[in-house]
């Protein structure tokens, strides 16, 4: 059992920030029969997936049809998006189970823009909810925000803080995306991605974390290979037996600024 699976729905996002590189695939929507056919080929190794790889999950077109399909499946599913299409999707996720909705407050420039987000927020039903700050920023001002609108003094004695009982707030510094073409950072250590995790990009590509941005490391397609096959292949035993034995197989990991916080 994989504790989560990422299935990206599109890789098509409305903002263009700094801190999310820019992916060099075909941008598309997936269709909901292919959705279908991922879940149920995935619901035997994990009960928790994760629309997101890249792109905006909330732009996709039938987004209704995409959560029922993964409620009728009892799947617990979590979104992480930018937030600017929450007010206009607020009665799809109303009318859907959700386990939880990662915002991340990180994308607006604008205080007044993130006090008419947490309005919003304040009408979503049921789901956890967490504000994302990562960045390295001086975040004062949105602190100062949070603690008036949720009336209850913020404490940064560690990286989540809790607002409400399904409000909380996440903070983290930035990070390093892994990039093919960088210098390599270093060839030892281990991972969470393939050993707790995989991530199906919206054509299928199976990648073992959310941060392959580039299906550089392609296990196999979702369309064209069981799960059995993907995880029995070679290149996934030499990626897992080597974060076992604390060393580095792919270069792309090699070059992964986040993956330095599993060591």
């Amino acid at each position: 059992m994989f504790n989560r699976i990422y299935i990206e729905i599109t890789n098509i996002c409305n903002l263009n920030c700094e801190f999310c590189p820019n992916t060099k695939r075909k941008k598309e929507f997936m269709n909901i029969n292919k959705f279908e056919e991922i879940i149920k080929k995935i619901n035997k190794y994990t009960n928790h997936i994760y629309l997101h790889v890249k792109g905006e999950p909330l732009m996709h077109p039938e987004l209704d049809s995409i959560l029922k399909i993964a409620n009728n499946y009892n799947m617990n599913i979590n979104i992480t998006t930018n937030g600017r299409l929450l007010k206009e999707k607020i009665q799809i996720i109303n009318n859907n189970k959700i386990r939880q909705i990662n915002i991340s407050l990180h994308s607006f420039n604008n205080i007044n823009e993130i006090k008419e987000i947490l309005e919003i927020i304040d009408k979503i039903k049921k789901s956890y909810i967490s504000l994302r700050l990562w960045n390295n920023k001086d975040n004062r001002e949105i602190y100062d925000l949070l603690e008036k609108h949720y009336k209850k003094k913020i404490s940064l004695n560690n990286n989540r803080f809790s607002l409400t009982d399904s409000i909380f707030l996440d903070i983290d510094k930035l990070f390093s995306w892994p990039d093919i073409s960088n210098e390599i950072i270093t060839n030892y250590g281990t991972c969470k991605g393939a050993k707790k995790q995989l991530a199906i990009l919206v054509d299928g590509t199976v990648v073992p974390c959310c941060l392959d941005n580039d299906g550089i490391i392609n296990l196999g397609n979702i369309f064209n290979n069981s799960i059995d096959e993907i995880i029995s292949n070679e290149r996934y035993k030499n990626i897992i037996n080597g974060f076992n034995n604390n060393k580095l197989v792919e270069d792309l990991c090699k070059k992964c600024g986040y993956r330095n916080k599993f060591n």
